[in-house]
């Protein structure tokens, strides 16, 4: 039922783009009524609690207001572009295993690995790619292949180092990927052309990367790994992999900006209109097409299935924010943001400080991006585009690495089996610097246009 309800809803939202009707949208937030009455029952933790509470709210205050109780319905729409990434990425994830471009990758980080510097810069790279395509799935698999690398280091040792080379690994890729949802989302809100801001994106993740690379990646330059832990593999079909990749993602670029130009619609709706007939179209070029299917299928619905925590905080945190955005109930900030505007430096320092806060008070960054896109409509007529959808990104994206109540941060802990508040601490200094280094790129972007 999961399974049928949650397509069900993300096909006729794609559906409205290209046949607008109110009935479809009636539609839509009567089976998002479902959805969440389903996905209540399946959803744990912080998701569970989240989106209880983004609810009670959103009901709460369309009674307030009294609005018209029909219009109920349409209040569930402002979330489902990012649900419907959710529902399409295992078809790009599954392919990835099957053309064996993981395996490759972890393959690399046993190639002549005599010391833990060596093997941090090397896991960091790894990371760094199977995150665009593995998305949170690289973090559990990373883990596993490190760990006998780090045996001679003592249990918190090998934690810090596993915290913090991964997660900042992480989320450095996810801030340049076009599949990321908080990529997407921010340049929809901004209106920014991908191919402008993905340049600048990557100067911003190169300088944090050699910075990261200076402050801890030499700590551990003199520990040497024993032999038996490195071997040497074939790198010339690893670069073949790793070319083919690349490749792939910048035709996906290529289709994906195509696509929004001709239907002038926005990143996220091409990415998703995109992702599940370009897969198709890597594994026929990879010829593994039958493998796919029957890989894909039943991976996919797994995936759906499991579903529920997202849909069930997004689904009501989209009924709060919508209503929050009617009752005006935020207008008392809008003037902070306006005169902030005024410069650039105080504005870009406001939103990451935004971020910062949301995250420590349990918002997934895309929920404080939703809150941030109705504070900023009246400021975007009165800045540049390019250099805020940059600061959006880095900062959001930056909390991927410390935030204790975000997925990444809990998938680690749960790892490692620490309390996610320790990783917390062993990054949000980076994270903090990662956030300064976008801004004033951004500031410097700014003074040449």
């Amino acid at each position: 039922m999961r399974i049928f309800l949650y397509s069900v809803i993300i096909i006729l939202y794609m559906l409205t783009h290209f046949i607008p009707h109110l009935l479809i949208s009636y539609t839509i937030g009567g089976l998002a009524v479902v959805a969440l009455a389903v996905s209540a029952r399946y959803a744990r933790g912080l998701y569970r609690i989240s989106g209880f509470v983004f609810l009670v709210l959103g009901i709460g205050l369309f009674l307030w207001e009294g609005l018209p109780w029909h219009s109920f319905l349409l209040h569930f729409q402002s979330m489902l572009g990012l649900l419907s990434l959710f529902l399409v990425l295992p078809f790009i994830h599954s392919l990835i295993r099957i053309g064996r471009y993981d395996k490759n990758l972890s393959q690399f980080l046993q190639d002549r690995v005599t010391s833990l510097g060596n093997l941090y810069k090397r896991s960091f790279l790894v990371a760094h790619f199977l995150g665009v395509f593995l998305n949170i799935a690289t973090l559990p698999l990373l883990s596993k292949s490190l760990q006998p690398s780090l045996a001679m280091l003592s249990r918190e040792e090998a934690d810090r180092f596993l915290g913090k080379n991964l997660l900042r690994a992480y989320a450095l890729c996810l801030m340049w990927s076009p599949m990321e949802v908080v990529v997407s989302v921010s340049i929809d809100i901004t209106g920014a052309h991908y191919v402008l801001i993905v340049p600048v994106v990557i100067a911003i993740v190169l300088l944090a990367l050699l910075i990261d690379r200076r402050i801890t990646g030499t700590r551990y330059a003199g520990i040497t790994v024993p032999s038996e832990l490195y071997s040497q593999v074939c790198l010339k079909q690893v670069y073949k992999k790793v070319v083919q990749m690349l490749g792939m993602l910048v035709l996906f670029v290529v289709f994906v900006s195509v696509t929004q130009y001709v239907l002038g619609s926005g990143f996220l709706f091409s990415v998703v209109l995109l992702l599940v007939p370009f897969s198709i179209l890597w594994a026929i070029t990879i010829r593994k097409v039958k493998t796919y299917f029957v890989v894909t299928i039943p991976y996919w619905k797994q995936r759906t299935k499991g579903l529920a925590d997202y849909y069930f905080l997004f689904l009501s945190a989209g009924l709060f924010v919508e209503v929050l955005s009617l009752s005006g109930l935020l207008s008392f900030l809008e003037p902070v943001f306006l005169a902030a505007s005024k410069t650039p430096l105080t504005l870009y320092l406001l939103i990451g400080g935004f971020f910062v806060g949301t995250s420590f008070i349990g918002f997934h960054p895309l929920v404080s991006l939703t809150f941030l896109a109705e504070l900023l409509l009246p400021v975007l007529p009165h800045v540049a585009v390019l250099p805020l959808t940059v600061v959006m990104i880095v900062c959001g994206l930056s909390t991927v690495m410390y935030s204790p109540f975000n997925l990444s941060v809990s998938i680690m802990a749960n790892e490692l089996r620490i309390n996610p508040f320790r990783i917390a601490g062993w990054n949000v200094g980076f994270a903090i610097l990662c956030m300064l280094i976008g801004i004033a790129v951004a500031l410097a972007v700014e003074q040449l246009s």
